[in-house]
């Protein structure tokens, strides 16, 4: 192994999705001190869209991700000049035409940087191959086979590793463009290359890992998408983009861009672990973080120490994003005010089920969001949102007769005070995606690293040394619970006055962890938030499905896995909370009974 180099590596995040800062980049390229800069422009989103679109032919698609060139553009002097190599998840469903398009600016501005692409993710072919042979291709959110999907296939794409991009760096590129490696694989590629890491060197993989999973969002921990929000200093007007520097042997220092908002600290550090991990082993196609042990331990201001990630072997697998074809899908809004809430939607439901031919979709939902106050201050704040939101294969069940109509016929005979949203354009179809995820073996997928530069593509071997994924990860209650009156009189209080928490989304699943503030409110925090807590606190929102559950004691934090939560996931989702983002939110405000002497500090 090679020894450190002599200036400490430095990583920088520049984007954590397509609707992140697009002058960032260039920021970050012209004033900060980095070797690297990283950024995602991927989601299961998009991986649905880009690849529906590809497969459609659609005009109006570039196939990969152009805000990406709107960020980039703008730094490639200060890339050059700096001598900051980049690597990227920008490539969406065609990596090939973003590195076209990329290398035709790069010639016109005059500059020299060498331009890499990485190939494999997209495996379309594979999958229906495999579906051919009898592959049950079993849902990691489910458990079902895809013959029980009723939808038809029409793109796939799986999260490739590390390992072509370090093959880039190699050979001399400056950018390394990537369609769909998983998240966190830019950073661990970016510290492999740096200290000459092989993929024997497990922990170091591990804990590179775990540095890209709390950058690879970006803000997100810097103060983005966090609880104690309310106590972050500044305005919050641009939060600084994170920084890792990553040691030889894989332990990190997490800090942030010199300029701008935000802070670092132990607990938006804590809020990011939580964020859409699925237990205590954290999967990639290179190898797999045991978190149940981190520590996360403060080192300066705006400076948080992480270490003590373990490590399992890779599996021989890497997950896969299937797309079908969903059907089309459409909304109508009605607005009730004030008194009988439940009543008025319920009167409405029954109306408007009368005239629709509901066997013409296979989802109807009728929800009723938010709901009127107690001698509410105002009208808008006595305003809920009634949401009849329908999804069908057929068009024209759809269409303005057959769905818009029948939902507004009936205004002149419904509940008082009924108006409906006079704004149609979501009550017109539109086409939405189905999305399955599973497993594709990593030895069927051509991963390739291509330097043109260099007249030269490298093939990237799949890991031999493996250990199977595992689909049911541990999960437990807490070690000797202390009785709840350990902690003296008590306060019927909401959750999150004095519990922190992040959730978030994988598929169709949704997690969800909880931390405190301070070491003596651990022993309660772990005693109270069981599983049958947790279901209870869910109240009408849970449907039966498995949870999961454990605990990581050096952050005093409790993580909940709640299968199948989230109706299909964020491309066909029929709820408001299609990331799982607000999941967290929604139990940090149950009320449970907390200490006086934890409310007496202060809430969140």
């Amino acid at each position: 192994m090679a020894s450190a180099p002599s200036k400490i590596l430095r990583i920088a995040s520049a984007s954590g999705s397509v609707t992140d800062r697009r002058h960032g980049f260039a920021a970050l390229a012209k004033e900060e001190v980095v070797s690297f800069i990283v950024g995602d422009w991927m989601s299961e989103y998009n991986m649905t869209t880009r690849g529906a679109a590809k497969v459609s032919g659609a005009a109006s698609s570039a196939e990969f991700e152009e805000c990406f060139l709107e960020s980039i553009t703008p730094a490639l002097p200060d890339l050059e000049r700096r001598g900051i190599k980049v690597a990227v998840n920008a490539g969406a469903s065609d990596t090939k035409k973003l590195y076209d398009t990329l290398y035709k600016i790069v010639q016109e501005k005059g500059l020299k940087l060498k331009i890499a692409w990485v190939e494999g993710d997209e495996v379309s072919d594979l999958v229906q191959q495999g579906l051919e042979s009898g592959d049950s291709f079993q849902s990691l959110t489910t458990g079902k086979g895809i013959s029980d999907w009723a939808f038809e296939p029409i793109y796939a794409q799986c999260y490739l590793g590390s390992w072509g991009i370090v093959e880039a760096f190699k050979e001399g590129a400056d950018i390394v463009l990537c369609g769909r490696v998983a998240d966190a694989c830019p950073t661990i590629a970016c510290a492999a290359y740096t200290y000459q890491w092989g993929r024997e060197d497990l922990s170091q993989l591990a804990h590179a890992f775990v540095a890209g999973h709390f950058i690879e969002c970006s803000t997100y921990v810097t103060g983005g998408n966090f609880t104690g929000f309310k106590s972050l200093p500044g305005k919050s007007l641009n939060l600084s983009f994170p920084v890792v520097e990553i040691d030889a042997d894989g332990t990190f220092i997490v800090t942030k861009q010199l300029k701008g908002d935000g802070i670092v600290s132990v607990d938006t550090c804590k809020a990011q672990l939580l964020y859409e991990i699925q237990g205590p082993f954290y999967y990639n196609s290179d190898v797999v973080a045991e978190l149940s042990n981190i520590k996360i331990e403060h080192a300066g201001e705006n400076r948080v120490r992480v270490t003590n990630v373990g490590f399992k072997k890779a599996p021989p697998t890497t997950k896969v994003g299937i797309t079908a074809k969903g059907g089309f899908q459409a909304e109508v809004h009605y607005f009730g005010c004030g008194l009988d809430i439940e009543e008025k939607a319920a009167l409405l439901e029954r109306q408007i089920r009368h005239h629709l031919n509901e066997s013409s979709y296979h989802t109807l939902k009728f929800r009723v969001n938010g709901r009127c106050p107690s001698n509410p201050s105002s009208q808008d704040s006595a305003t809920v949102d009634f949401r009849i939101f329908a999804q069908s294969k057929d068009e024209s069940a759809l269409s303005i007769e057959n769905f818009l109509r029948p939902c507004t016929d009936v205004i002149m005979e419904s509940y008082p005070g009924a108006t409906f949203a006079v704004d149609n354009r979501q009550a017109l179809p539109k086409p939405y995606y189905e999305y399955w995820v599973a497993l594709l073996p990593q030895s069927a997928i051509r991963h390739v690293a291509h330097m043109p530069f260099a007249n030269k593509s490298v093939a990237i071997p799949p890991p031999t040394d493996t250990e199977d994924f595992l689909y049911q990860q541990p999960s437990y209650e807490t070690e000797n619970p202390l009785p709840f009156g350990s902690w003296g009189p008590t306060t019927l209080a909401p959750l999150g006055y004095v519990v922190h928490s992040r959730s978030g989304d994988k598929g169709s699943d949704a997690n969800v962890g909880f931390f405190v503030r301070n070491t003596d409110e651990w022993d309660w925090l772990r005693s109270i938030l069981t599983l049958e807590k947790i279901k209870n606190l869910l109240e009408n929102d849970y449907e039966g499905k498995p949870i999961d559950r454990f605990e990581l004691p050096h952050i005093q934090a409790v993580h909940f896995l709640l299968k199948d939560h989230l109706d299909r996931g964020v491309s066909s989702s029929s709820t408001y909370d299609v990331l799982g983002k607000n999941l967290a939110e929604y139990l940090r405000s149950k009320h449970v009974e907390i200490p006086n002497k934890f409310l007496e500090r202060g809430r969140i």
